[in-house]
């Protein structure tokens, strides 16, 4: 079977304050990267797993991300790359 090595971004829902963000922001600003407008900070998940293709494979990482990866109530995620091992 093949295996499949993925990478989820996990994030906060954007309508939701992020005082992680906030902070980093801050402190970006105080030392001196004024362009700095907003942070929101997140968690990257990398998978390597089996699957009989790709739509399977992207099927079996959404029920993860859906079941335990994520908590929906107030967090996003977006599988940001599958690719097949070769």
């Amino acid at each position: 079977m093949p295996v499949y090595h993925a990478e989820l971004l996990v994030y906060l829902r954007p309508d939701l304050l992020d005082p992680q963000g906030r902070a980093v922001k801050h402190a970006l600003n105080t030392l001196g990267f004024h362009e700095v407008e907003d942070v929101r900070m997140g968690k990257a998940i990398r998978i390597r797993l089996q699957a009989e293709n790709d739509s399977q494979a992207r099927d079996r990482l959404k029920e993860m991300a859906e079941k335990l990866l994520t908590n929906p109530v107030i967090e996003d995620y977006r599988i940001l790359s599958l690719e097949q091992e070769p």
